[in-house]
């Protein structure tokens, strides 16, 4: 025990050695070299330790440190002598003289030539000790060092009472599933703002985009089966596309702006619908309004028609998803009504009389 704390107590020291000389280039004084190698030539004596990190250290023959030798991530070979101890962390190394103090060597492998007399001990942890014929090692020799452990003795539990026998409780039935989410309140409340919302969008639509509204109105009204069709396939393909795309990593941005079709779609085709259940309602009740104020309403009450019967349970949705089917189909058919739907008949213009001339 008193080895391994003398060995990790001189490892720890050699890492907290001042850099205040961390370049110096004479061998006098410490030296540490980061990211290079440094080689003691041969006849020559550093009177000090030696740091490498991220290099290589050589000790040519004849040469001599005073200090200690450190190594950390690189391969030290020691053919000159070194009166301090040598450590090594993360890389091998090769001892082929004389070393005065202890050698430890962390996640590496240590080689003793023929040659090498340590003075003191040879300590590993996670790596192992190579010893040629011929290597003397005055002290000991520890392979992989583990850390000492104190674990204190369990203190003595008393006896527990002898406990009385508790008869069997029946069981319990359980409690019937009560869904606690459901507001009606506030999902009267979100219908009646998600109905304003989209009308007045509408209305605002129909100042700038009111042909284009007319179109995909006329294409839900005149070919409503093909208008579900376009729908349904362009709610179960678009998502389909977004994800090969998205996968692809190149369509990303296309695949964001796929993904913004699906929702603009709904919402000029509702607006489109709102449009033809104005136009419709005011002619039921035998007025004529601006085509702005018709949209609004007739949008307003689409939305909330469509919103409260989504509240129905089981079947609400259903009727909701019609609809959306109906309003993206016809956008669909048209391209946002930018041109009629196909199949559709054009509409035929009375022919005007023009008076003769006089």
């Amino acid at each position: 025990m008193r080895t391994k704390l003398i060995s990790l107590f001189l490892l720890f020291t050699l890492l907290l050695i001042p850099t205040g000389n961390a370049y110096a280039q004479s061998p006098s004084g410490d030296i540490i070299r980061i990211g290079e190698n440094y080689t003691l030539k041969e006849g020559e004596t550093l009177t000090g330790s030696l740091i490498v990190i991220g290099g290589n250290a050589t000790l040519e023959k004849d040469s001599k440190i005073t200090g200690d030798v450190v190594v950390i991530g690189g391969e030290l070979t020691v053919d000159g002598a070194a009166k301090g101890n040598i450590v090594i962390i993360g890389g091998n190394g090769s001892v082929s003289s004389k070393v005065g103090a202890d050698v430890v060597a962390i996640g590496g492998q240590i080689t003793l030539t023929e040659t090498a007399v340590v003075g003191g001990n040879v300590v590993t942890m996670g790596g192992q000790v190579e010893q040629e014929p011929g290597a003397e090692v005055a002290g000991d020799i520890i392979n992989n060092v583990e850390p000492m452990v104190e674990i204190p003795d369990v203190p003595n539990v008393p006896n527990m009472p002898n406990t009385p026998n508790t008869p069997n409780v029946p069981n319990t039935p359980d409690g019937p599933n009560v869904n606690i989410d459901f507001n009606p309140f506030w999902e009267i409340v979100t219908v009646l703002w998600r109905a304003v919302a989209v009308a007045a969008v509408g209305m605002l639509l129909t100042l700038f985009l009111q042909p284009q509204l007319e179109r995909v109105a006329d294409a839900v009204t005149k070919q409503p089966v093909m208008a579900g069709s376009f729908g349904l396939l362009a709610v179960v393909v678009t998502p389909l596309a977004i994800i090969i795309m998205t996968v692809t990593l190149i369509l990303i941005p296309v695949a964001l702006l796929v993904a913004l079709i699906i929702p603009l779609a709904w919402l000029f085709g509702m607006v489109a619908l709102g449009q033809e259940v104005g136009e419709r309602f005011t002619k039921a009740i035998n007025q004529t309004w601006a085509p702005v104020l018709s949209t609004g309403l007739g949008t307003l009450i689409l939305v909330l028609v469509t919103g409260f019967l989504g509240l129905i349970p089981c079947i609400g949705w259903l009727l909701s998803f019609l609809v959306s089917l109906f309003a993206i189909g016809g956008v669909a058919m048209t391209w946002f009504g930018t041109r009629s739907a196909p199949g559709a008949t054009p509409s035929v213009t009375a022919p005007v009389e023009i008076p003769p001339a006089s």
